[in-house]
């Protein structure tokens, strides 16, 4: 079986189908990733093959661009509104993209198009060659199902001239989320187990072992762009909410050229370079994050409690779903996650409570139980 792996412009998009993508060259079969160069590092550190297609997207540019000086995502989108509309942006991705993929799709002769769910681009392929797609949700997911929606208007005119009667639907969407943390509303979709896959790399000296000392190790991790989205503020104020909370050690992974401008933080904390997060947390007690759905999902598989703070996107229903599961707290708003003493109660009761742990264990074990991405692509070239 021929399996073409397609995904939107971000290396974070396509990290979650990596594990799937390892399966299937492990069972024999051929996988090649098309994407535009945003991706292809991302694709060479997992070890896959892959074409380069198309220009840079520049997705962190673009959302730059969106902002004002100093203002953060939060202050300039607060929490979305839901998706009514497919995005010029995408309309203007898939004309610029798309005759690429269909040449290369029709060169390569994939049994099987792979893809993120909000991939419309792998749906017309699927659909002009007559083979069934696969989409993986990143996780908890309030996105795929109103985008594709609105894509059906959006992109109408383009299916047409290729000879479809509109966008066709996945034959097969995945669902690496457990039991109880999807949202109650989306489309059903067919469960997968959510194995950590978080870049390559290698564990800083020391980390590999537990902290000394029966100290509590937190582990922050806001992503690849939060602090380059005028974030340094809010990560120094994250930074400062652990003084005085005594017994715990702070790693938080701060690329260097920002330490100065964070400026002195308490003894406790310790900045570290960005590594792959699931090196970081077999020793670890709790989880700060951003909401994006790599890292909610990576703590969840260590059974993790999680402090959220989510920015923009579908990082609020990340922070909504765990918290409503027991599992996390979320704050929301960006008054909340400036409020030193609500940073410092919620990391506390995060660290001394039994509940948010429990859940969370609770979470981890559900997940485990899942279909294993070995399964899935047994299964998946069963069908094909």
């Amino acid at each position: 079986m021929r399996a073409l792996i397609v995904t939107t412009p971000v290396p974070t998009h396509f990290m979650p189908l990596v594990p799937l993508g390892w399966a299937l060259r492990a069972a024999g079969h051929e996988v090649l990733v098309a994407g535009q160069p945003d991706i292809m590092t991302a694709v060479r550190s997992a070890g896959l093959g892959g074409v380069s297609v198309g220009d840079w997207f520049r997705v962190g540019e673009r959302m730059r661009g969106a902002l004002k000086d100093g203002e953060r995502a939060i202050d300039a989108f607060g929490r979305p509104e839901p998706v009514t509309e497919f995005p010029q942006i995408w309309v203007d991705h898939s004309d610029s993209v798309l005759p690429d993929y269909l040449e290369l799709a029709r060169s390569f002769r994939p049994d099987v198009v792979v893809s993120d769910a909000i991939e419309c681009n792998a749906l017309i392929l699927g659909g002009t060659l007559g083979i069934p797609v696969v989409q993986y949700r990143w996780g908890v997911d309030p996105l795929s199902g109103p985008l594709r929606a609105a894509a059906r208007t959006a992109l109408k005119d383009r299916c047409e001239r290729l000879g479809l009667d509109g966008l066709p639907d996945p034959a097969l969407l995945l669902d690496p989320c457990p039991p109880g943390l999807q949202l109650p509303g989306a489309e059903p979709g067919t469960p997968i187990r959510y194995v950590p896959y978080n870049g390559g790399g290698t564990t800083p000296p020391g980390l590999e072992r537990a902290p000394r000392d029966g100290l509590r190790r937190v582990v922050v991790s806001l992503g690849v762009r939060t602090l380059a989205l005028n974030g340094v503020p809010h990560v120094r104020r994250i930074l400062h909410a652990f003084d005085g909370l005594d017994g715990t050690e702070a790693l938080v992974t701060v690329e260097e050229r920002y330490r100065d401008e964070i400026g002195p933080v308490p003894d406790q904390v310790r900045m570290i370079d960005p590594t792959p997060l699931n090196l970081l947390l077999r020793h670890c007690a709790a989880v700060v994050h951003h909401g994006g759905s790599g890292t909610a999902m990576t703590a969840t598989s260590f059974g993790l409690p999680q402090l959220v703070l989510p920015q923009l996107a579908d990082q609020f229903a990340h922070g909504d779903q765990l918290s409503a599961a027991g599992a996390a707290i979320s704050l929301d708003t960006a008054a909340d996650q400036d409020d030193p003493e609500l940073l410092a109660t919620s990391l506390k009761t995060l660290l001394t409570d039994d509940a948010p742990r429990e859940s969370a264990r609770r979470l981890a074990r559900h997940m485990a139980r899942m279909p294993s991405p070995t399964d899935v692509a047994a299964d998946l070239a069963r069908s094909v």
